[in-house]
């Protein structure tokens, strides 16, 4: 599944997104660095010509070249979206998969517009095709979201068809889910979309949207709001609590610390949408399996700046990174993810273990605000020190954030993960 948005405020974008992935599939952030042209490129299924990549920081399922989100050096955010189309995508011959062209446009694109070019051009020219799920065995095919620190642009896709929107400031803010968004909208299309005129001829129409259409409802909104909201401090807070949300129930009182989290797991989650969030605990079917928060600032001399968390949201900490430099090594490694997976585990076999219904959600409540009682003071803190540590010297980012790890362990220690 997944959900990407994106909000403009006066001096930066901001951008996030929850990767859902197979509930236990490693995913792990990680550091590239630059890497000269020349060579040959070894993606996923395809081998082609290396153009070169910018440094950047991804998110990536451990079996898989590809990224699910990440932001590069020059201030260029992408995520994918799986979509349901008319075009069968099991059929399609091993091409490039979403994740290699998420990899790809952060490696090659300098800006939104010209990563929006380098990956209509690869899907021009190789196609889209190979399974992107492994424990399914499930092809698919992806929308994408692409931002910048002034614009953003989003990408809808089936096989080679596609279309793409450049999103107005006006509409402060834009957001992605597992559905075609896209009609008669688009700014640009490949050749037979721009023919038929209208890219929703391209939605299968037997495929549910309800799962989605629940996230958007959340999310569109939300994207809104941190639009408006005064800094990108508080604007990415508020990033990290939308991303946390398991529904219309609020979890904790007024007036708790905002990098809390929303919502109760709900008691009922099924396919067709019924207590679909956007941190999804859909069991032994997907989960959010990392999340990622970008502020994208005008200012070159502001510094990048990413939050990145391996897990569900809401039982994990939002790491601050800096630039593609400053990221805890520890964020690269297996054995990190599963310890934030012990504690999803724990939730979710709480609201198992209870009667159907309410006992099951109480049971979960207290898992997950036990969880919370230890992990949100601790991830308060790093980011109340980040945010001192970006207004000082800019040698002093990177190392800052390379050297957070041992709070982070110390509170899973605490939680016997």
């Amino acid at each position: 599944m997944c959900d990407s948005l994106c909000a403009f405020q006066p001096e930066r974008t901001l951008f996030a997104k929850n990767s859902d992935r197979p509930p236990g599939e490693v995913q792990v952030l990680e550091a590239f660095a630059t890497r000269r042209a020349g060579s040959i490129l070894h993606t996923q299924y395809l081998e082609m010509a290396d153009a070169g990549a910018a440094a950047l920081i991804g998110s990536r399922s451990t079996w898989l070249w590809g990224l699910e989100h990440g932001v590069n050096a020059h201030r260029v955010a992408i995520g994918n979206e799986q979509l349901w189309t008319t075009d069968n995508p099991a059929e399609a011959p091993d091409a490039l998969t979403g994740m290699d062209l998420v990899r790809l446009g952060l490696e090659r694109g300098r800006t939104a517009e010209q990563a929006l070019d380098v990956v209509t051009a690869l899907i021009d020219q190789y196609g889209q095709g190979g399974i992107g799920d492994r424990d399914e065995g499930k092809a698919y095919f992806s929308s994408f979201l692409i931002a910048d620190p002034t614009e953003a642009w989003v990408l809808e896709t089936s096989a080679r068809s596609w279309a793409a929107r450049r999103v107005d400031p006006a509409e402060r803010g834009v957001a992605l889910s597992n559905r075609i968004s896209l009609a008669t909208d688009f700014t640009r299309a490949s050749i037979d979309v721009a023919a038929v005129g209208d890219f929703d001829q391209w939605r299968r129409a037997t495929s549910p949207t309800a799962h989605a259409d629940r996230r958007l409802a959340v999310s569109r909104p939300g994207a809104q709001d941190v639009a408006a909201s005064p800094s990108a401090d508080a604007g990415a807070r508020e990033l990290a609590v939308l991303l946390r949300h398991h529904g219309a129930d609020a979890w904790g009182r007024p007036g708790d610390d905002p990098v809390q989290t929303s919502g109760l797991p709900p008691a009922v989650i099924d396919r067709l949408g019924t207590g679909v969030s956007l941190c999804l605990h859909l069991d032994d079917v997907q989960a959010t399996t990392a999340s990622m928060i970008a502020s994208l600032p005008r200012d070159q001399s502001e510094p990048l700046r990413a939050w990145v968390a391996p897990g569900n949201p809401c039982v994990t900490v939002f790491v601050p990174t800096f630039g593609v430099d400053g990221v805890a090594p520890e964020l690269a490694q297996a054995a990190t993810w599963h310890r934030f997976e012990t504690l999803r585990t724990r939730v979710d076999e709480a609201r198992a273990a209870g009667a159907p219904g309410s006992d099951g959600r109480e049971r979960s409540a207290t898992a997950l605000a036990e969880i919370r009682a230890v992990l949100a003071p601790v991830e308060a803190d790093l980011w109340d020190e980040a945010d001192d540590v970006a207004g000082q010297s800019p040698d002093q980012h990177a190392p800052w954030a390379r050297g957070v790890w041992p709070r982070v362990d110390l509170a899973l220690l605490t939680l016997g993960a």
